[in-house]
């Protein structure tokens, strides 16, 4: 969730660098969510 609304204001007022630490921050969030479905999945 932060990671999208650091990317929003960097593109609102055009901080690249704002914008890129935001979609780096969404990715890494996205992974962790998809590792925990998968180990979800695997419980018995």
């Amino acid at each position: 969730m932060k990671g999208k609304a650091e990317e929003t204001v960097g593109r609102a007022v055009g901080n690249e660098r704002m914008t890129a630490e935001g979609r780096a921050r969404k990715a890494k969030g996205d992974a962790r969510q998809a590792k925990e479905k998968t180990k979800d999945t695997l419980k018995p």
